[in-house]
Parts: C-alpha cells; structure tokens; sequence
C-alpha cells in the first residue's frame, strides 16, 4: 500500500541562482569523459582501450576487476584522445573527442509487448554489456550494485530537494514510453516492490503519474526529503543482510530506451545554476561533458576579473557534488552543474557576528535572515567560517537527520573503529549525502561525509 509521509527533521538552502527553464544554444562540447572515480565500490578499474582507438557509443572502455560482468561504455562516438592518470598510476580519466555524428553500437531491441516475456536473465545481460548496470545503486554501502544479486526492493526518488536542483518535469518531459518500460524492466530485477517516490508538495510530473503496477509513495518536507536514502528509511529499512536498489530517473528511461531502440543513449539534460552564473539555464548535452562551453562567457565578470581561483565549480549540488576545473567533466550520475565565489577569503570575527546575508540554522547568527530565510535567496561560498575544532555534542545533527539514528554517536563509532557499535547505530543504513546537511551545519567543522564513507569502507572490506 501507498505511504504519505511529513519529513520534519531537515533544512531547505535557498540559492541564488536557480536555472530558468529555457535551453542554452551555446552549442556541444568538443570532448567527453569517463570517471571511474564516479562509481563507488569500482576500486579495480581495467582498462579495454588505448588512446587513438575509434569508438561508438556503448564501447566498452573499461571493467570491474572484481566483478568483470560490470562494463562501462561510453557516452559518444569518436576517437579516445586521452587517458589520464594520477598517483600510482590509478585510471582518473578516458577522454573521448566528439565525432558529431554519434554513431551507436547495437544491441538487441524489443517492442513494448514483447518486454513482458523478457527473462530476469536477459534483462541483466543487457544491463551489463551496454553499460547502463552503474546506474543501479546497493544499499548498504551505496556502492554499484552487483548483478549475482537479488535486491528486496528497488527506489526511484522522483524529486530533488537539493539546492538549485532541476524540475525533473522540465528535466524529462516526452521520455513517458520510456520511463514507463523501464520500470517494468526494472521490475523484473526484484521478487519485491518497485517503489515510486514523488513530491507531495509539489504537482506530479506527467512522466510519474501513470505509471501502472507499482508502489507509489509521497514525501514532503525540507531537505533531505528527496534522499533516496531517508525514503527507504522510511518506506523499508535496510537491516544488515537486507539488499535494496536505487535508481534515478535518467537511469529508468536509459534502461527503456536501450530495450526499446537497441543503444545506449546517453543524451541528458542539464542545468547550469548559481549566483556566478549569467544566465542560469538547461543544456541539452551527453554524459560526461567537458563544461567549458556552458560557462563560457556566461560567468560574473566581477570574479572573472580577479581570477579563476575565486570561483567554484561543482559537479552535483553544494552539498554532495564534487569540485571540478573550469575545463572539467561532469560525473556519471549529475544533471547540475553549480557556481558559486570560492571561499578564499578571511573575514574578521566572521564566525561570531551577526549578519542579515548570512545563511544559518542558528537564530544568533542568522539574526533576521533566519526568519526569512524560507523566501530569501542566498549568496553563498565555501568559506568555513572557522576552523576545525575538537568533536562536540550539540544535538544539532538530529534536527536534520530525518532518521531514527544518533548521527553523533555513529560518526564517533566510526573515528573509534568500533566495528559493532558502527553496525548497532545504522551504519548499514547511511551513505554520504545523507548526512550532507550534518557537514553543513557542524560546528565542529568534520569533514562528515568522508567520516561515513571511511566507515562505510571499514565495514565492507570487514
């Protein structure tokens, strides 16, 4: 049966700087690239090309070592220009060269009719050799799920409570077909339910609202409500032995469109957002996309003037996205790419005084701005204000931790390696962007969310 659920516990960031729902003409980038950075639980890429290699849209490029069945392809036709590497050699980047005709490798394709009588087997199959698998996240851990697996469930969050998050209305209008034959792809991965999470705040997207035979669940409330991981907290927790999946819906509607037309189709929508931007808007583009194109000309020529350095760019959201160079590449799994000013700067008492600009939980240093800040769109950087200082107990993590955990005792149960107290407080439950708004709000200044993937690490390796 259907839930609605009222999150209570969390806090909405209003930023300055939200995409206006129009397409960029600013054209293609040049160059694309695949990360295996992106994909947690890939700690042994092995790499299937060399550099000059012509290659279609689906070449596999590299796989899991540890699990050889996971391949993953890439997002364009044309030719690998370069492979990068950092310490160690590890693989950090293959980069790819547009040929602008994007040819596609073919892979077998079926009618809508004829998905019904589609095999678990086969199902996975083409998963796994065009390179739409990663798109399939394992709860616990939060790493790319293993296909030798049998999940509970599966979780589709349909909403985005992040800051500058884009409407996935405008994200995915006229891909219905193919969302609708995704989920009954994904359908078949799971002897358990397909859980639908929308908005109970907001009006239904048409792409969501008539899709038939599955859970559909509603969710308001601040941010993190459109966690994937409060919604199944909520919805069926994962207890240790439990297997869930989670997906996005750009993943959903690759997976019909690979069954349906035979290739993997990486062509997405992205928003270019924040107050550094001119013209905040979507471009149309490819998986993988170097930026330079979507900033060019379109930044504040104020901090333009003084240097690069004094501006952020972020691929994801200011809470969980990962910062990028002005010619970087957007990760496997975004639709956002944020700007912001760059934090670089010292200010006088500037943790102490009160301010009306500021953008803060705490009334003393919010002042005004607090009891305005449902409506007020802020400027922010990624100044600490501080630094950092010994762990203290405030109780401020439960207020938006919508969770029934300690996040504090969890986060120094995993400082103190304590395997059994991880495991008692929730550590199976957790990924990093859950407590994105812990790290937000921490007075102590703890990088929070490495805290939780290192404890993360510790119990998957134990």
């Amino acid at each position: 049966m259907s839930k609605t659920i009222r999150i209570k516990r969390g806090f909405n960031i209003n930023l300055a700087g939200k995409a206006e729902k129009s397409f960029s003409e600013c054209g293609q980038p040049d160059i694309f690239a695949v990360k295996p950075t992106d994909f947690q639980g890939i700690d042994r890429p092995k790499l299937l090309v060399n550099e000059g290699d012509e290659v279609k849209a689906g070449t596999p490029v590299f796989y899991d070592k540890k699990n050889e069945k996971i391949k993953f392809t890439t997002p364009v036709s044309g030719e690998i220009v370069e492979i990068k590497r950092g310490e160690k050699r590890k693989l950090l980047e293959i980069r790819i060269l547009a040929d602008k005709k994007n040819q596609y490798v073919a892979f077998p394709k079926c009618t809508v009719s004829d998905i019904a009588n589609l095999s678990r087997e086969q199902v996975v199959e083409g998963l796994l050799n065009s390179g739409i698998w990663p798109n399939l996240i394992q709860r616990p851990f939060a790493i790319v799920a293993n296909p030798d697996d049998t999940p509970k469930s599966i979780f589709v969050s349909c909403f985005d409570s992040h800051p500058l998050a884009p409407d996935y209305d405008f994200l995915f209008k006229g891909e219905e077909q193919y969302f609708q034959s995704g989920i009954a792809l994904l359908m078949k991965l799971t002897e358990g339910k397909v859980h639908l999470n929308i908005n109970a705040d907001a009006e239904v997207s048409s792409i969501f609202s008539h899709i038939e035979e599955i859970e559909i669940n509603k969710f308001s409330g601040p941010h993190p409500a459109g966690n994937v991981g409060i919604q199944i907290h909520h919805i069926d927790p994962v207890n240790k032995g439990d297997i869930v999946w989670t997906i996005k819906p750009f993943g959903v509607i690759q997976i019909g469109k690979l069954f349906l037309e035979g290739k993997y189709d990486a062509a997405r929508v992205v928003a270019v957002a924040g107050s550094e931007v001119i013209n905040p808007q979507y471009h149309q583009t490819y998986t993988g996309a170097c930026i330079n194109k979507f900033v060019e000309k379109n930044l504040n020529p104020d901090l333009i003037a003084t240097g690069d350095g004094n501006i952020r760019f972020i691929s994801g959201n200011v809470l969980t996205g990962e910062k990028i160079e002005p010619d970087g590449y957007l990760g496997f799994y975004d639709d956002l790419l944020t700007v912001i000013p760059e934090g670089n700067h010292y200010e006088f008492f500037g943790w102490l005084l009160p301010s009306f600009k500021k953008l803060s939980m705490q009334r003393a240093l919010g002042l005004l701005s607090f009891l305005n800040s449902k409506k007020k769109e802020y400027i922010v950087d990624t100044n600490f204000h501080g630094e950092e200082r010994p762990f203290v107990q405030t109780g401020a993590l439960e207020r938006v931790l919508p969770m029934d955990i300690y996040p504090t005792h969890l986060l120094k149960a995993i400082i103190a390696n304590d395997y059994d107290g991880m495991e008692a407080l929730g550590i199976f439950e957790v990924a990093e962007e859950d407590f994105a708004l812990c790290e937000f709000i921490d007075v102590s200044k703890n990088d929070i969310q490495a805290i939780i993937r290192e404890g993360i690490e510790v119990i998957r390796a134990g």
